[in-house]
């Protein structure tokens, strides 16, 4: 089974409805997150800000902010390997 993880920019929440302003592209992510969850597929996601023990953790994930600093966020890893850095996934992508 294929297994993403979204490393996430420090955000005050993941829908991008929290602050004075909606996010379309955190809402859009978001929903897409929780469709595929609901599929039972291997999906999850990790906030700079309220989790960064996974950023630490993930040998990848720490090397590339120590490279880029959070420009490297979001981050995205499929099986283990970088997939995309600095962007979300398109809606084809998650597909």
């Amino acid at each position: 089974m294929t297994k993403v993880e979204i490393f996430d920019p420090a955000l005050c929440c993941p829908t991008g409805v929290c602050g004075p302003s909606v996010d379309p592209e955190l809402t859009r992510v978001a929903s897409s997150v929780f469709f595929i969850e609901k599929k039972g597929l291997d999906i999850k996601r990790y906030n700079l800000g309220t989790e960064p023990g996974m950023f630490v953790k993930n040998k990848t994930v720490n090397q590339l902010l120590h490279e880029k600093g959070t420009e490297a966020l979001p981050l995205v890893m499929v099986n283990g390997e970088v997939a995309k850095i600095g962007e979300y996934p398109t809606n084809a992508e998650f597909k």
